[in-house]
């Protein structure tokens, strides 16, 4: 079974940057990788994703601020924040799919706080 553990969410100031981590337990192929968000009374978005060949795809809102980036050998997918506003305060998931068994595998979530 696979399971994903998310880190690095937290408190920071407006202007301030966070690194979110996803890592994947268990045997998973073929995946591409994301992170979504979502605020209370709000459905979740799609912030960011990226394909098992590195190709990117952002939401407006984050784009020149937000970097996804993953490491394969440690089936691990990251987000690198910038310039967060409080606009971005939301729980972040991060959200693995597989082309091979075609399943979709969500993490727990982990808060982020943008706040002065």
């Amino acid at each position: 079974q696979v399971q994903l553990v998310e880190s690095g969410g937290g408190l920071v100031q407006p202007g301030g940057s966070l690194r979110l981590s996803c890592a994947a337990s268990g045997s998973i192929f073929g995946v591409s990788m994301g992170w979504y968000r979502q605020t209370p009374g709000k459905q979740r978005e799609m912030v960011a994703r990226i394909t098992g060949v590195g190709s990117t795809n952002y939401s407006d809102s984050v784009k020149g601020r937000f970097t996804i980036s993953r490491d394969n050998a440690k089936n691990t997918v990251y987000l690198q924040m910038n310039s967060l506003k409080p606009e971005d305060t939301a729980v972040y998931y991060c959200n693995f799919y597989s082309y091979v068994s075609r399943a979709g595998y969500w993490g727990q979530g982990t808060q982020v706080t943008v706040s002065s």
